[in-house]
């Protein structure tokens, strides 16, 4: 810090490996010791504020995978900024990679993201009532499919810590239950990709139990019979103009789970936005950061979807960036110092794994 060039810690490893948890003792220890003690009446500090980032972006961006039971399903890059005297003036933070196809599938070992999990635990009282959601977790498929619950984790405690980080970030009542909402349409959107019915020779798909539809329309804000005709009945352009095409059922349950994911992911997006509203302290100028890049962990399933595929991509870039600049650029450099040493073999070069993505 003292150079005044701005600095990246990357946090690499498999899933498992302790990524976030190291990510979040990183950032509790610069928040601390570079606190600039400025805090305003009936406000929480800049450096709190940093800190409780942490229980949203887990339960939202975080799942049990086969190998870990708090698994980061996304990448972030996090940028504490200090002003010339070192003290701390704020944070912003890039997301990327959210693992979507989790959210409409789960394999028998793993769950979805905790937030589900959260909100059914009854740690926020008028919670259910408001997301038009039942007590059963497994009334709702799309969330259901593997483990309900995880012995290291407690639902209603994490969810606890969650509603009280809102707080602390400044969300309002209205915006923090309006992710709540969004994370609740996507488990009866689930319901709804069961309502479709074929209907004619064509088989064209139709809903006849509008409840769940009502439902998704409800907390979604828009009109119910103009989502289902979208849904059913899609248009598509053809020359100058636009033709309405009916759907299969199959189809229009695809382009339900299609915005479904879409929902979840932009309500996330929204999330960390508002976060990074919160931790720019305005007043404070910004000189120079030290940057923190936590991804997800490289895992290899028994099915491996293009979005693993890619995590595992990244990985390998980045594990390979590393090797290069500790071990090979390094040893280059006693070389031509001329240093008595001899050449560590890091292991295995991993390009033609590169190669073949």
């Amino acid at each position: 810090m003292n150079s005044g060039v701005n600095q990246s810690i990357l946090i690499t490893g498999e899933s498992g490996a302790g990524k976030t948890e190291n990510t979040k003792k990183v950032i509790s220890y610069f928040a601390t010791i570079c606190s600039s003690g400025k805090r305003k009446e009936g406000e929480a500090s800049l450096e709190d504020k940093i800190v409780q980032t942490n229980p949203v972006l887990e339960a939202w961006g975080n799942a049990k995978t086969v190998r870990n039971d708090n698994s980061s399903r996304f990448g972030k890059f996090i940028r504490i900024h200090f002003n010339a005297s070192g003290k701390l003036s704020g944070a912003d933070m890039v997301v990327y990679l959210l693992e979507k196809s989790r959210l409409t599938y789960q394999q028998p070992l793993e769950r979805c993201y905790h937030a589900f999990y959260n909100m059914m635990s009854d740690a926020v009282p008028d919670l259910k009532q408001k997301c038009l959601l039942s007590d059963d977790i497994l009334d709702y498929w799309y969330v259901s499919q593997g483990k309900l619950t995880v012995p290291s984790i407690d639902d209603k405690e994490d969810m606890q810590f969650a509603d009280e980080a809102f707080d602390v970030l400044a969300f309002s009542e209205d915006e923090k239950y309006n992710v709540f909402k969004n994370t609740a349409c996507m488990m009866h959107m689930g319901n709804m990709t069961k309502d479709f019915v074929p209907v004619g020779k064509e088989e064209q798909a139709e809903i006849k139990n509008e409840d769940n539809a009502i439902k998704v329309a409800t907390l979604s804000g828009i009109d119910c019979e103009w989502m289902i005709t979208y849904f059913c009945k899609p248009k598509l352009k053809v020359g100058t103009e636009w033709v309405q095409k009916g759907s299969t059922c199959q189809a229009a349950a695809n382009s339900v789970a299609g915005i479904a994911r879409a929902i979840y992911e932009r309500t996330f997006r929204i999330v960390v936005e508002k976060c990074n509203e919160t931790l720019i302290d305005k007043a404070m100028k910004k000189v120079h950061y030290i940057g923190v890049l936590d991804i997800a962990g490289f895992e290899i399933f028994d099915y491996n979807g293009f979005e693993q595929i890619c995590i595992n991509y990244v990985n390998e870039k980045l594990q390979q960036f590393f090797n290069q600049h500790m071990f090979t650029l390094e040893q280059e450099e006693y070389v031509r110092e001329g240093l008595d040493w001899a050449n560590v073999d890091f292991g295995m070069d991993l390009q033609p794994c590169i190669d073949m993505f």
